[in-house]
């Protein structure tokens, strides 16, 4: 990585970025002398060189940060304070790959120095909502953050973001919409176009594996498998998917990408009788070998309402009409594609939410062994006047709640209550 280091100002960053930065008030080298001239410096020279010389030659020998290689580079950023992390993203160019790249944060967290954060966000007309805490539980002490939306989006503003997929890398969230994409910096706290899906998509399955977001389903047009890195700000197709779905969920564990439940896609001249004959089953796409593993199910015929990852075990809530039941995937021998599904204790969620169409779940890690549920329950029409059709067919969030389970210990507890002024909200956990 042959990147430099410029910056026209060294007054706001600390140490470590001004060795990197050229003194302005060191001599300037001037043409290197010849070996024979060369100035000794030991005890027995009787004559040692002149002040002037003497600065001259240790601004010549003496390192830089800049001057080592990305390996060292990279273990002298992972050892920052998290607070100096946003000033020295914009220091150059080679600092801001190093910081978004997969080794930092794993460095970072073999010092004990990631911070984990959770988020919920919700994206409207005003903009988009963030609530972050770095509490446990989620939303201890939380703060609100207001953004507007970034110009130049290609479809709608907030409306190509009604049914978006939220997908944490590194120390960024990717909002993915039918037609545009926002990519939202933590340390920074700006958000920004980025691009979108080739394919459009709605109600699709989306998960981050390696530093790459991978997304499949929530298409009529195609079952192609698309994959996107951040570097190069690019998606490519790098599978077709073995069923195409529509409403499905994404999740990612131990490399494998996860594509859960929803409703079958019907093609050409094909019934949609069995819509609901993917409800309860699961695709395993194997991201380094580029090759699908055996489908699974759901045991119980259940819909999958809800799935994703701690760790490398993937959970699932499935919905029976007026009940739910909550699952625990085990990845097994990844080369043999073994594994298998257990039973959990179901969430205590109201007797509302467990009946179809009144209950709405989403689901997220947080760390290794929480789970965090987020209910949402639909308590009927919004405030519409009685002219607006649109407006009097939507249902309005009754209520909305959390629900975390420990996997150590087996129990589900109530969570931090949401702000009513959250529409729609999906929540996040990231480590920084």
């Amino acid at each position: 990585m042959g990147e430099s280091c410029t910056c026209r100002s060294s007054r706001s960053f600390s140490w470590l970025v001004k060795s990197c930065l050229p003194d302005p008030t060191a001599a300037s080298p001037g043409p290197r002398r010849p070996t024979s001239q060369r100035w000794f410096t030991s005890r027995d020279d009787p004559q040692p060189p002149p002040p002037g010389e003497r600065r001259r030659h240790k601004s010549l020998d003496e390192p830089s940060l800049s001057s080592l290689p990305d390996d060292l580079l990279l273990e002298c950023l992972s050892r920052v304070p998290t607070s100096s992390l946003p000033s020295l993203s914009v220091v150059c160019r080679r600092f801001s790959i190093l910081l978004d790249s997969p080794d930092f944060f794993l460095r970072r967290r073999s010092h004990g120095l990631l911070r984990r954060t959770f988020l919920a966000l919700s994206i409207s007309e005003a903009g988009l909502l963030v609530l972050s805490s770095s509490g446990d539980p989620p939303l201890a002490g939380a703060t609100w953050t207001i953004l507007p939306l970034p110009a130049g989006l290609s479809d709608g503003g907030s409306f190509s973001f009604s049914f978006c997929r939220f997908v944490p890398v590194g120390r960024s969230i990717f909002l993915l919409g039918r037609r545009s994409a926002i990519c939202y910096d933590i340390w920074r706290g700006a958000a920004a176009p980025c691009a979108p899906t080739l394919f459009p998509r709605k109600k699709f399955a989306a998960a981050a594996i390696g530093g790459k977001i991978y997304v499949a389903g929530g298409s009529t047009q195609t079952s192609a498998v698309e994959e996107y890195d951040p570097a190069t700000n690019a998606w490519k197709v790098v599978s077709e998917a073995p069923r195409r779905r529509y409403g499905c969920l994404g999740a990612a564990a131990d490399g494998v990408f996860f594509v859960i439940g929803g409703l079958k896609v019907a093609g050409r001249g094909e019934a949609r009788v069995d819509a609901y004959t993917y409800a309860g089953t699961m695709d395993l796409y194997d991201v380094q070998r580029r090759a699908w593993r055996r489908a699974r199910a759901v045991p119980g015929g259940g819909c999958v309402v809800a799935a994703c990852a701690a760790g490398d075990i993937v959970y699932a809530l499935a919905s029976h009409a007026v009940e739910v039941s909550f699952w625990r995937w085990e990845g097994g021998t990844a080369a043999k594609g073994g594994g298998g599904w257990a039973r959990l204790p179901p969430p205590p969620v109201p007797p509302l939410a467990r009946v179809a169409r009144a209950g709405r779940f989403a689901c997220i890690g947080f760390g290794a062994s929480t789970v965090v549920l987020l209910v949402h329950i639909s308590g009927g029409p919004s405030s519409a006047g009685a002219g607006d059709r649109r407006g009097a067919s939507r249902s309005c969030d009754r209520e909305r709640l959390l629900l975390v389970y420990d996997a150590v210990t087996g129990e589900w507890f109530p969570g931090a209550a949401l702000p009513p002024a959250l529409s729609r909200v999906a929540c996040v956990c990231v480590d920084c």
